[in-house]
Parts: C-alpha cells; sequence; structure tokens
C-alpha cells in the first residue's frame, strides 16, 4: 500500500490547520508524526482516513483519491480520540458489534485480543463505566482486530500504564512484519524514537523535517 498526500492543505473558519502537506507513506514501516498539541498532526490523522476533505489537494490510496474516488481506505484501523462506541455496551459487545460491518474478525479472535491488552472479554462492565486505560486498551483492540493493512494512531499510549505500553510496542511490530502501514501521532518524543522508522515534524500545519 502506498497512501500519498499532495499539496494538502486544509482551512476552518479561515484558519489554516494544514498548509500544504507533502509526503508518500509505504507498507511495512511505521512513520512518527510528531508535534506539539495544536500542530496540525491530529488533523493529518483523520484527513488520511477521510473524516475529514482538505480546502486543497487531496490523499490518495494506491492512486484512488479519497473523496473521490473512494471515501474511506479499504482496509484501516484507526484509534482517535472519542471513538463512537456504544454507552451501555460491553467492550466485547463494542468489538462484536463493529466486527460485523466487515465479518474480518472472529469472536475467538476478539477474545484473544482483548485478553492480550488485559481486558476481559467475559466482563459485562458497561463502556461506559470503564477507566480512560481500559477506554484506550479497547480502541486500540478496535484498531488492530481486522489485521488493516493501514493503521493510524492518534497517541496510543495515552492513560496506558508501562505493561501496557510494551505490549502495544510488540503489537505493532508484528503488524509491521506482516506489511501493515502504520502512522502514530505523538508529542512523546522517546516513544517514536523507539518505533518509527521514519519521523515526520510538524508545526504549524506544516512540515518541518522528515528524519529517515
Amino acid at each position: 500500500m502506498q497512501v500519498a498526500v499532495e499539496h494538502y492543505t486544509k482551512e476552518i473558519k479561515n484558519d489554516i490547520i494544514l498548509n500544504d502537506i507533502n509526503y508518500i507513506f509505504e507498507s511495512g514501516r511505521i512513520y512518527g508524526l510528531r508535534g506539539k498539541n495544536g500542530s496540525g498532526k491530529t488533523m493529518l490523522i483523520r484527513g488520511l482516513c477521510g473524516l475529514i476533505h482538505p480546502t486543497a489537494g487531496q490523499v490518495s490510496i494506491d492512486g484512488q483519491v479519497l473523496g473521490q474516488d473512494i471515501s474511506f481506505p479499504p482496509s484501516v484501523g484507526i484509534l482517535i480520540e472519542e471513538p463512537g462506541f456504544i454507552p451501555g455496551y460491553s467492550g466485547f459487545e463494542n468489538l462484536s458489534a463493529l466486527s460485523q460491518i466487515r465479518k474480518l474478525a472472529g469472536a475467538e479472535e476478539i477474545r484473544a485480543l482483548m485478553q492480550e491488552f488485559g481486558l476481559d472479554a467475559a466482563d459485562k462492565k458497561k463502556y461506559k463505566k470503564y477507566s480512560l486505560g481500559m477506554k484506550q486498551k479497547l480502541g486500540l483492540c478496535a484498531a488492530f482486530m481486522e489485521q488493516p493493512e493501514l493503521i493510524l494512531l492518534d497517541e496510543p499510549t495515552n492513560a496506558l500504564d508501562e505493561g501496557s505500553v510494551e505490549i502495544l510496542r510488540q503489537m505493532l511490530l508484528r503488524h509491521k512484519e506482516r506489511g501493515a502501514l502504520i502512522i502514530i501521532a505523538s508529542h512523546d518524543r522517546e516513544e517514536l524514537d523507539l518505533l518509527a522508522d521514519e519521523i515526520v515534524e510538524i508545526a504549524s500545519g506544516r512540515i518541518k523535517e522528515a528524519v529517515r
């Protein structure tokens, strides 16, 4: 898979949030988007999966333009702030409901993934009663569960304990090995230095530097 960002600009209420972004992302690599809060990295993640549309420029997935040829990437797992889980469902019920859309992950796969992140699939606790850490883990399960070709994670280590961060690291490396294209937005310099093959520095909506 190749994701090409070409002259991508996003303007909201006369504020330029992303300014002429150009970059090519390739399968089998982990990319880190690094920048302070408000730098534009979260907005770029949203643009890469088609949740927002550019004021100018485009994102193409293997030559297909988002918002024109396709609405969303054909195979994508996303972790964003405030994911759309159903408050009155348990964690397992939420993942099971999501899995029915494409039918690529079965109940046993969901249980195993939840267990890996320390979540009990048999726990009937409703999502609305989850702690921040549990919510983050469930969001990660949703992002990984269908073995997507493209994985987009916004601040994935938020609210995770040290043990869970290590589980996440190992999982990311496994998905990289199978050929996934992984893009992580984070302000955590140390974490990205450990994981990323390429780090893209973003400030004031522009790419300031890319380190390979």
